[in-house]
């Protein structure tokens, strides 16, 4: 298996960023909301979060690079992490702009940094890697790279599958979809410039009034394999499972060793884990981050 330490250093080599920050999706900021989940969905699954009540949210916008200062108008894997607070336990949601990941080895995964920085590699990690190439096109299709007007205006796709669990037991695999609300016609009268400038848009955007997603839900088919990251599901049935409501910037809460970590395996009655690799990698590669992380002062 790969160590968390050369994982860590994988990612952070090409981007040479200053001590304190996430490895990757260094540039990012703090929101709160709520979550409201549909009948349909507190039908299938006992989550506490799914039973409709409304369930209180920190979200975090940002840029998938691992360095604080990549401005917002270059092209860049965006994020949306969703941290469900509920009686029962925190569980949390990472979304991103990419609807798959290229690969379920880890080892290959990390190695996509070093192209992330200087796309005239990318050939050549294709060549060496063919099996990802059929992701990577999809995602160059789907925008997986965008340079959007603003974090409200584009999907975001937390790509694992998880279990549903019902009242019964019964297991539903099921992927997520996060589709925004707002349409162009919403957009602010303002044009916001600078590297800063979708941070600036969306506090904007949030002092006239919440940001609003649906949380979509795909359910897994007969021959639909929920234990990769990779897979593609056969025409999965699609419906709406709640809606996510943002509607203000927090304080950062990140001040001395105090980290925030949104972990895809951090579940709560009523949800079950795949056996996707990358999933069960992730909390280590984090907890290494967040090793070097804490007892930091971070910049700007």
């Amino acid at each position: 298996m790969l160590d968390p330490e050369q994982a860590i250093d994988t990612l952070s080599a090409p981007f040479q960023p200053p001590p304190g920050y996430r490895a990757a999706h260094a540039k990012g900021a703090f929101y709160e909301g709520t979550f409201t989940a549909t009948p349909e969905a507190t039908a299938l699954c006992r989550a506490q979060h799914l039973d409709g009540t409304a369930t209180s949210v920190l979200v975090r916008w940002s840029n998938g690079s691992g360095t604080s200062v990549w401005p917002d108008g270059k092209p860049d894997i965006r994020g949306m992490a969703l941290k469900f607070r509920t009686a029962a336990g925190d569980t949390d949601l990472l979304c991103q702009t990419s609807p798959r990941f290229p690969t379920d080895d880890p080892a290959v995964f990390v190695q996509m940094a070093e192209p992330a920085v200087h796309q005239w590699k990318l050939p050549l990690f294709m060549a060496r890697h063919p099996r990802t190439i059929g992701p990577l096109l999809e995602g160059m299709r789907r925008h997986a790279l965008p340079k959007p007007v603003s974090y409200a205006e584009i999907p975001y796709y937390p790509i694992h599958a998880y279990g549903w669990l019902d009242a019964e037991d019964r297991r539903t695999w099921v992927r997520y979809e996060m589709h925004p609300v707002a349409v162009e016609a919403d957009r602010l009268g303002e044009e916001f410039t600078g590297p800063d400038r979708l941070r600036d848009e969306i506090v904007a955007r949030l002092a006239g009034g919440p940001v609003e997603f649906d949380l979509h839900v795909q359910r897994a088919g007969a021959g639909d394999d929920p234990h990769s990251s990779v897979s593609v599901w056969d025409k999965p049935r699609d419906f709406v499972a709640g809606r996510v409501t943002v509607t203000a910037p927090v304080a950062d809460p990140e001040q001395g060793d105090e980290v925030v970590v949104f972990d895809p395996t951090r579940i709560i009655d009523g949800l079950e884990l795949s056996d996707d690799p990358i999933l069960h990698y992730r909390p280590l590669a984090y907890a290494e981050s967040v090793k070097r992380r804490q007892g930091v002062v971070r910049g700007g």
